[in-house]
């Protein structure tokens, strides 16, 4: 005989685990550690730019008297305690544990010297408050251990040692030659004069058999000394730097990206843009949504609206951020759509408006009306001209074909520098992108003058890829070939089109109405007075003619004090900040298959009006 005992559901969920004091304790400190070595960081600036606190920090930390953790009169200490104070906010492991040992290893001696039956020590207050205060910082790195969960990159102590090594090597040579050159006594050898400036470099003061033989001018010297700080600096940076992403899109991933793409592409323009491939990918634990990104300079950047089922974003948003706060990479995201935007923001992230997508809708598009009348005669122009346009898809268009159209492509490029992450695709001519559409502009003889080439939006659309045109063309070219292409769209089953982004653009809109305030006014001044060199203005000007849907996008981010951070990071992945490097120095220009496709430069720019 069996009997049915039921169960009691509270039993079975025990719920939330009750938070302890610790729990409670730990976060404050980790902040009291990292406020610690902002206070130090003050106070070590302090000593290097006030002569008279210099001179009575030195002296405190001299004979009977000690000081704080860090706290002395010289500038690498103020350096080190500001790069320690940046990692710990950033919560990276190695920091924790450089301070926890360097640390515990002053407060053991500090409070060996304090019980130690030797009154030197401890019948000075200032040694108490130095000890009491080294031992609080200690306990709160203990108290916080779990708090700093932050990966470093597990080449740094190596890369950190050989820099170190390296950069004595170097400075050691250059600082012997410079003493050779400008040394004023003789009977050095060049060990000696080796021996002379890594000692220099590293604050080691000279022996006496060094004194001897070497006297070098104070510029010498201070040269010596700055080749140290630079490579302590160096060392620092490269100790505690975040890892650099290196697992870029795989052709698996690339494959399970257009299966979600072939499902959901028509929620967003840039959503094949995603397929580039120097961006890494993460998916969400189903498997049916992604987010695309590149690691710079310790920024993880996202382009774009998640990839797939936006029921799933929120999965791959967690397990991006999740990536992310384990190597202390800044989350951010640029250009995504207010859709995405409000489940980014349920995250965490806030957002920053930076410009406005337009987009064309056939079935509201027409060349007729006065507000078209600037298009409509420029199409008129350089159709009369004997301007023809080709549309075709990338598959329909021969190897032959493409080599040459790449290899024009690459000719009317404007500078060496390739440009292009949220809104390009980085390549022209691929075999894996056959259903991109291609415009090939032509004047009247035949010959080649422009190309316009376009990346699927779903079924329907298009989104704007590459822009070239030859630099003799006539003005209104690129419009003659956005016209067309919305004339003919049929031949390619084209219901919407994707065009420019316009930077700022409810600025330079609301800016120039009657009763605009003076702030707006000011504000839409300053953008113009930039648009001289980066054609803000223009490229909404050259959108606005079409009169298309203006949709915003945004600029995602964590923490409003890693906006400048994000901006570089940003500027380096569209290609307006490049990294100087000897292989960019001597790179060969592009092979056909890597070609990659210029930004959304505004069309009057491209047209020679900008």
């Amino acid at each position: 005989m069996s009997s049915t005992v039921k169960s009691d559901p509270s039993a079975a969920s025990p719920g939330p685990r009750p938070v302890g004091v610790l729990d409670r304790w730990r976060p404050r400190a980790a902040a009291a550690s990292v406020w610690y070595l902002r206070l130090i960081a003050l106070l070590n600036v302090a000593t290097v730019l006030l002569v008279p606190f210099r001179d009575q920090v030195s002296e405190h930390n001299e004979g009977e008297y000690f000081t704080p953790y860090l706290m002395t009169s010289g500038l690498a200490a103020a350096v080190l305690s500001v790069f320690l104070a940046i990692a710990m906010r950033r919560r990276k492991r190695a920091a924790w544990i450089f301070n926890a040992a360097l640390g515990g290893l002053f407060a053991v001696l500090y409070l060996a010297a304090m019980v130690l039956p030797d009154e030197r020590f401890n019948k000075h207050p200032l040694n108490y408050f130095s000890t009491v205060l080294t031992c609080l910082f200690v306990l709160a790195l203990l108290v916080g251990r779990k708090e700093f969960t932050s990966k470093g990159d597990s080449s740094n102590p190596k890369t950190a040692a050989a820099t170190f090594v390296g950069g004595l090597m170097f400075g050691g040579a250059v600082g012997g030659l410079l003493v050779w050159a400008t040394n004023d006594l003789k009977g050095a050898g060049f060990w000696d004069l080796f021996r002379y400036s890594v000692g220099r470099m590293i604050t080691i003061n000279p022996s006496e058999h060094l004194r001897s033989v070497i006297a070098a001018p104070t510029w010498v010297n201070a040269a010596i000394n700055a080749m140290g700080g630079v490579l302590f600096l160096l060392v620092l940076y490269v100790a505690f730097r975040s890892p650099r992403d290196k697992e870029l899109l795989t052709p698996e991933d690339e494959a399970q990206l257009r299966g979600l793409l072939a499902k959901q592409g028509e929620r967003d323009s840039l959503g094949y843009f995603a397929l580039r491939r120097d961006k890494a990918v993460i998916f969400s634990p189903s498997g049916k949504a992604a987010v695309t990104y590149r690691v710079i300079g310790g920024v993880s950047l996202a382009s774009g609206d998640p990839i797939g089922d936006p029921e799933a974003w929120p999965g791959a948003i967690d397990a991006w951020l999740a990536e992310a706060r384990e190597h202390a990479w800044a989350p951010a995201v640029m250009g995504a759509s207010e859709e995405a935007g409000v489940i980014y923001a349920r995250h965490g992230l806030d957002a920053l408006e930076l410009g406005d997508e337009a987009i064309v809708e056939l079935d509201e598009f027409s060349l007729d009306g006065r507000a078209m009348r600037v298009v409509r005669q420029a199409y008129n122009r350089v159709k009369r001209a004997g301007y023809t346009v080709r549309i075709r898809r990338h598959e329909e268009i021969s190897e032959e074909e493409m080599a040459e159209l790449v290899a024009k492509a690459d000719e009317w490029r404007d500078g060496a520098t390739e440009r292009g992450f949220s809104m390009a695709l980085g390549r022209l001519g691929d075999p894996g992108d056959g259903r991109c559409v291609m415009l090939e502009c032509s004047d009247g003889e035949g010959e080649l003058k422009a190309l316009l080439s376009f990346v699927p939006w779903g079924p329907d659309g298009l989104s704007l890829d590459l822009m070239r045109r030859a630099r003799d063309t006539e003005n209104g070219l690129m419009e003659f070939m956005v016209i067309e292409l919305l004339q003919r769209a049929d031949e390619v089953g084209l219901k919407r089109v994707s065009l420019n982004f316009a930077m700022f653009r409810s600025v330079f809109e609301r800016g120039s109405r009657l009763g605009a305030g003076p702030v707006l006014r000011l504000w839409r001044s300053t953008l113009g007075f930039f648009s001289r060199w980066w054609q803000i203005e223009s490229l909404y000007r050259a959108n606005a003619k079409y009169r298309p849907i203006w949709e915003p996008r945004y600029l995602l981010f964590a923490k409003s004090s890693e906006i400048p951070r994000i901006g570089i990071a940003s500027a380096r992945a569209e290609g307006f900040i490049v990294a100087p490097s000897l292989p960019a120095l001597f790179r060969r220009r592009h092979a056909r298959a890597a070609v990659a496709a210029a930004p959304r430069v505004p069309v009057a720019a491209q047209d020679g009006k900008g």
